[in-house]
Order: C-alpha cells, then structure tokens, then sequence
C-alpha cells in the first residue's frame, strides 16, 4: 500500500514538471513568432521591393537607398524593361519617355496652368497681343544626360499653379510643376522677342482697322509688310531656331530634344478687340447703305429707260397697260372717268 502511495506522488511530481517545462517552451515559440513577423516582414518587403520595371512611356533613374547606402544614381532602366533587381530601399525616379507638350491656350479647360493662360507680349508699335500654342518636345533619353538630369533637378521640388510643391518624377502634377517653373519662362521671353519685332496689323490684319491708316506698315527692315499667315510662319520658325539652344543654355544640358513650337492664334486685348469689332460693324453698314444707294440707281436707270421706250413706241406702252389689268375685266374704256368696268361677283 505504501508502494502504491509512493508511486502516485512519483507520477504526480512527473506531471508538474513536464507542465513546467512546457511553458518556456510555448514563451518561446511566440517570442520567435513575433520576432519573425518584427523582422521578417520588412525583410520580405525589401526583398520583394528590390525588383523594379518600367512600361513602355517611362523610363527610370534608379538611386542607391537604405540605412547604410550612399544616394549616388545606381543605374538607368530603359522603358519597357522586365523585372529588373535594383538593390534594397532604392529610390526609383520615373520620368515620361514618350513625346509630351505643353499647351498655351485661353480655354481655361485645356492649358497647362490653371485659368486663362495666354502669353501677353507687345508688338512692334506697343500693342499688347496674345499668344496661344503647344510646344511639342521629348526627354532627352540617353542615359548620361538622363543622370545628368536627375543630378540638377530631380533632387530639388518645384511650386505648382496650386502652391503645392513636387519632385519633376511625382507624376503629372511634379511634371507640369517642373515645366511651369523653369521651361515657361523661357517660352515667355522667345515670345516676346519675335513678336516686338512685328507691328500688330502685320500679325492681325483687323488690328489696321483701330491704327492710324496714314502710317503704312512696314516691318523693322522697311520692307512692306507680308500677309498675317507668312509673319507667323516666322515667328513660329524663329521660336523654333532659338528655343532649343535657348533651353539648353536655361537648362545646363540638351536635357529636351525634338522641340518643335506651333503658333495657334494671335488675339487682341479685349479693348482692342471691341474697337475692331465696332468698326467692322461701322463699315458694315457704311457697305449696306452704299449697297441700297447702288440699287436704288440701278432702278432709276431701268425706269428712265423703260420711260424712253414707251416714247419711242406708244404702242407698246398700251400693251404694257393691257398686261397690268387684273385679270376677269370684261370692258376696258380709256379716258372714261369712272375708270374701267370690273367683273360682278
């Protein structure tokens, strides 16, 4: 009996010290459940966040990252490339490969800056004109220049038309900022100094209608002035022979190539516009009154003439009477006083 008592306390003392034992063990498996999850979870990340690829409009300067990690550019990513490994907390700027184009227009709903954006510049004899186009230019993609690129201003942020400020990378807001901020001024002054060298009749041909018409036009070199569409053409040629060194020169690099500018429109302050709208309108009618002085001759004319004929030939003026006669007369009495005998109804 002793024995059984004896072997019972032997199992029981067993059993409390395999519960014992297990407690540690179960505070260490979650211990590495949560170290796992701790660390392992932003590692996984890193992991999965080190491969980068490009589509086909973007292309992708990479820069080094982490704690440990200088900032240089790491490498450049062509567009359209697969998954590509670009290193752990690497920074990937992403920039427009394809054309782009940055619009001047007065419809609020289609320029690049919020509102009306017109260019306002002054013509040759003070006038101040708007001009409206679209620059159409593509990022230089070669990957010297590219870095080159990302060095001087994909470092720094640039102030949208909405105040908020942005990398050139962040998407179209950072684009259009950047654009905004260091390519339209460049745009502006081009502008001003091809279209001061015209007089405002020889870009808008109803602006002659507001001047002083004893003053001829002539351009700056004497010549006598061309048609409106020939002196836009050369403002748009000249834009386009001096904006891409201009931009370069801006710039610090051939950072935008295939610059083209297409001149939409040249309007005429509002004014100005009025004035000119007023004396169409004022010759407009100076041609109806000229037109209803013309016809009102052409009608004497044919009278008198009709009138000679008949002195000519007084028969055939009583034939004309005959023909005028409402139709249903059944006696006809010249000379009577009663006039003639109409049908009874």
């Amino acid at each position: 009996m002793a024995e059984k008592k004896s072997s019972a306390a032997a199992g029981r003392g067993g059993a409390a010290r395999f519960s014992m034992l297990r407690v540690p063990r179960r505070r260490t498996a979650i211990v590495l459940a949560v170290a796992l999850v701790v660390v392992g979870g932003p590692a996984l990340s890193a992991l999965f966040g080190g491969f980068e690829r490009t589509g086909g409009g973007e292309i992708a300067v990479v820069r080094n990252g982490g704690f440990f990690d200088n900032n240089r550019i790491r490498q450049v990513i062509d567009p359209g490339s697969g998954r590509i490994w670009i290193g752990l907390y690497s920074k990937v700027h992403m920039y427009p490969a394809q054309q782009r184009f940055y619009t001047i227009t007065s419809d609020a709903r289609k320029g690049e800056e919020s509102g009306v954006d017109v260019v306002t510049v002054p013509s040759a004899d003070g006038v101040n004109m708007g001009i409206e186009g679209t620059l159409y230019f593509t990022l230089n993609l070669d990957h010297a220049a590219l870095r080159s690129f990302d060095d001087k201003y994909g470092t720094r942020k640039f102030r949208s038309a909405g105040g908020d400020t942005y990398h050139p990378w962040d998407g179209d807001a950072g684009w259009s900022a950047f654009l905004d901020q260091v390519v339209r001024p460049v745009i502006d002054n081009d502008l001003r100094g091809q279209v001061n060298s015209f007089r405002c009749a020889e870009l808008v041909s109803s602006c002659a209608l507001v001047q002083n018409a004893s003053v001829p036009a002539r351009t700056s070199t004497g010549a006598a002035a061309q048609s409106n569409n020939g002196n836009i053409a050369k403002v748009q040629n000249a834009i386009n022979t001096s904006l891409a060194a201009d931009l370069e020169s801006t710039l610090g690099g051939t950072f935008v190539t295939n610059i083209h500018f297409n001149l939409v429109r040249v309007t005429l302050p509002a004014r100005v516009q009025e004035a000119v709208d007023r004396a169409q309108a004022a010759f407009a009618q100076v041609s109806e009154a000229q037109a209803k002085v013309a016809t009102a001759k052409a009608e004497a004319a044919a009278n008198k003439a009709r009138q000679d004929g008949y002195t000519k030939c007084p028969t055939c003026a009583r034939i004309e009477e005959l023909k005028a006669l409402p139709q249903g007369i059944t006696v006809y009495a010249p000379g009577n006083p009663n006039g003639p005998l109409l049908p009874k109804k």
